[in-house]
């Protein structure tokens, strides 16, 4: 079974890059949605402890958190300490759950991967990747997005540019969405004859 990481900066269309692979019948494992669910289950009571205030009704408030984060940044490594072992519980379970029942080709979605040196895990990274003025456009359109909230995020991910350097594959989304779903598929292609092969 073939394990590929997908990665890109925020903005880059990796979301939707993702459901093109999904689209192809390839299963996906999202690590942003694990830590929703881990938001909603078991990370309340230790996230609570660490960042008291941040959780509201047996659920953590990711409003609250950010707040929390920007006020005192040297909070990332605590609240990754956390969330990080158990998403890769989760990413473990799936991980056995499709090897057992014989799939060729999984992806595992991981926002931070080359940051959190998740390249050891996967057999081959593919990277998102568009234009910068393309990013910034759609990033600064999202609903409560701000310039001072973009700088952070930045901040916090590797440049593309290194990206782009350490990836295996490129899937260039800046050129509308048919014309990732052709790379997408290629690679897709690609990959499953390598499996079969």
């Amino acid at each position: 079974m073939i394990i590929l990481g997908l990665t890109g900066s925020i903005g880059m269309g990796k979301s939707t890059t993702a459901a093109m692979f999904i689209d192809r019948g390839i299963p996906v494992h999202d690590a942003d949605r694990a830590v929703h669910m881990l938001y909603e289950n078991e990370a309340v009571v230790p996230i609570e402890a660490a960042f008291p205030g941040t959780t509201l009704s047996g659920h953590v408030d990711r409003a609250l958190l950010g707040k929390a984060l920007q006020n005192d940044p040297r909070g990332f490594p605590r609240l990754e300490a956390i969330v990080h072992p158990l998403v890769r519980a989760k990413e473990a379970a799936f991980l056995r759950q499709h090897r057992d029942a014989g799939a060729k080709l999984v992806v595992l979605d991981i926002p931070l991967l080359f940051e959190t040196g998740a390249e050891d895990r996967v057999d081959a990274v593919v990277v998102a990747t568009c234009a910068l003025e393309i990013q910034r456009q759609r990033v600064l359109s999202r609903p409560g997005m701000t310039e001072e909230k973009f700088a952070l995020i930045l901040a916090r991910q590797m440049p593309d540019s290194d990206k782009r350097a350490r990836a295996d594959f490129l899937i260039d989304t800046g050129l509308g969405l048919e014309a990732a779903r052709r790379q997408v598929d290629d690679l897709v292609e690609r990959l499953l004859a390598r499996a079969v092969g």
